[in-house]
């Protein structure tokens, strides 16, 4: 059995509040908990202390016995030093998928096409100017 330690939402809609939990986690996270060790009230400002509570002793005794807390809660318990966490690095999250950067790659290369024959079409005047210019001093 894999136990985490983790936020069950409760509260109403637009007014939520978490039970800081141990649960089995193939259940729910509304579901079925083995013990509440806490709370965490999100609408309440981060310097008030009853934004986060929790037992630490409860929670190094589930910490002791396997259990792993959740991104979101290992944060609230590096503050005391309870668990080690660190954060994540993922650089390639940022980026665009497949489709999006072969979009982008067709809008470039249109871009690139049209630049090109407006040069063409520049370029063709002018050389058709300079024939001219020829034609009429051979002319003469």
């Amino acid at each position: 059995m894999s136990l985490k330690i983790r936020l069950a939402r409760g509260g109403a809609k637009k007014r939520p509040y978490y039970s800081i939990v141990v649960a089995d986690s193939r259940n729910p996270r509304d579901g079925r908990f083995i013990e509440k060790i806490g709370s965490y009230n999100p609408l309440l400002a981060k310097t008030d202390e009853k934004r986060i509570q929790y037992d630490e002793e409860r929670v190094r005794h589930w910490i002791g016995v396997g259990a792993k807390p959740t991104d979101r809660v290992a944060r609230f318990l590096s503050v005391n030093g309870l668990y080690d966490w660190k954060a994540g690095n993922n650089p390639n999250k940022a980026k665009p998928g497949q489709k999006a950067q072969d979009r982008e790659q067709e809008k470039q290369d249109k871009i690139e096409a049209a630049k090109a024959a407006a040069e063409e079409a520049a370029a063709a005047p002018a050389e058709e100017a300079a024939a001219e210019t020829t034609e009429e001093a051979a002319a003469e």
